[in-house]
């Protein structure tokens, strides 16, 4: 089982201080790119229907126990990492990514945080978030 924390008052900050990781924007979501060079990002896929935002990262290799979800108000973090057999070997070619792993998501909406999903299956992670649906609030009586 997946464990996906959340922290319901995150620090918001007015401006990116120098330090930290610059955000490019692409229409649905804001990707935080980070500047840690030994921390790579797997293949991932965000996508929107209806009712939800569906993040989808293709990582093999791992166990459930080994990702760290966290949702701070409209933003994911996935992180974890993943370790590569002792044994010495000579590559001829080497394109499977090992060690520290980050993603992080902005969301252009707010989020439903008691409804996420995450779960772990042939060698993917999907995390289910639904969209906050507006609440209608009556003045007066």
């Amino acid at each position: 089982m997946i464990t996906v924390q959340f922290n319901p008052n995150p620090i918001k900050r007015s401006r990116v201080a120098p330090d930290e990781p610059p955000f490019l924007m692409s229409g649905v979501v804001n990707w935080r790119l980070t500047v840690r060079p030994h921390v790579w990002r797997p293949p991932t896929d965000i996508y929107e229907t209806e009712d939800r935002f569906i993040v989808r990262v293709e990582i093999a290799g791992m166990a459930e126990s080994e990702f760290s979800v966290t949702v701070n108000n409209n933003t994911l973090e996935i992180r974890g990492s993943r370790s590569d057999t002792p044994e010495r070997r000579a590559f001829h070619q080497m394109e499977i990514h090992y060690g520290e792993f980050s993603i992080e998501v902005e969301f252009p909406g707010p989020v439903d945080l008691s409804g996420v999903e995450a779960e772990y299956n042939d060698g993917f992670l999907r995390v289910s978030l639904p969209k906050a649906v507006p609440r209608q609030i009556r003045i007066g009586d």
